[in-house]
């Protein structure tokens, strides 16, 4: 089954309550995959547009205590609903504010999906790993350990996103190879990332590993491919290509190219 297919046919309402750094990015990404995105932060709103959606995801970006409320409001409408929930816990543990609220956000709502760097899955896991700042990632240690043990504690599937990206429910693990360092040059990436899943999850009528693991894939393919075809022109040129991939990558060039497998435990 195609996630991305189902994903266009369906058209999602995907409601994003995220950072002002990459709103826009964020909304025009969910557009050129063929998600709708709905971009609402009022806490008089949050839980009707979130109650609606076919995915909810949270972004702790540019952090401020009406975010937070909305983000709580929308999170446990999303739970009562039925609505799969993502949350994009940006630089978890580069500050003490960020790792509070994270953890404030966790224990309110339960998640569908937690996507991050190591360092921002295992802050919100209350694993240690070294962290500088909101791209923090590098550091020692078993990722594949550590995302399985995060899935098992949070009980949702943990995406941890860097060179590979392991993609697991705590039981069964993917591993995703797709991708290139170009997505680095551009704000927002990551957090479109996270968008995307949640298209992917709307349209997954519950299979949400499965789902997942595609999303991340599928990303990885049309930045591949958004670099090819722009190499040497820098983050600008990539950035407006990229967008046209997520676009134009269909099942079939998906799976001709995706890196994506299923590990063995």
């Amino acid at each position: 089954m195609s996630y991305l297919a189902k994903v266009r046919e369906l058209n999602p309402l995907v409601h994003n309550i995220t950072n002002i750094v990459v709103a826009n990015f964020s909304a025009n990404g969910l557009l050129a995959l063929g998600a709708s995105p709905f971009m609402a932060d009022a806490r008089e709103e949050v839980a009707d547009v979130a109650a609606m959606s076919g995915a909810v995801v949270l972004n702790i970006g540019t952090l401020n205590e009406q975010a937070i409320s909305s983000m709580i409001l929308a999170g446990q409408s999303a739970n009562t609903h039925g609505v799969p929930l993502v949350l994009d816990p940006v630089g978890a543990g580069a500050t003490a504010y960020r790792s509070e609220v994270t953890q404030k956000l966790v224990q309110s709502m339960q998640l569908t999906a937690l996507r991050g760097n190591v360092a921002e899955v295992a802050n919100v896991a209350g694993e240690s790993w070294a962290s500088k700042g909101v791209d923090a990632g590098a550091g020692e240690g078993d990722v594949l350990a550590l995302a399985k043990k995060a899935a098992q504690k949070l009980g949702c599937v943990v995406i941890v996103t860097g060179r590979e990206d392991v993609i697991t429910d705590g039981s069964r693990t993917f591993v995703a190879s797709n991708g290139h360092p170009v997505l680095t040059k551009v704000t927002g990436t990551g957090c479109l990332l996270s968008a995307v899943t949640g298209a992917f999850l709307a349209a997954s009528e519950g299979a949400w590993l499965e789902a997942a693991a595609e999303a991340i894939s599928f990303y990885g393919v049309a930045a591949e491919i958004a670099a090819e075809r722009t190499e040497g022109q820098g983050p600008g040129a990539f950035q407006i290509e990229f967008l046209n991939q997520l676009s134009a990558v269909t099942p079939e060039i998906y799976s001709q190219r995706s890196q994506l497998k299923q590990l063995n435990h």
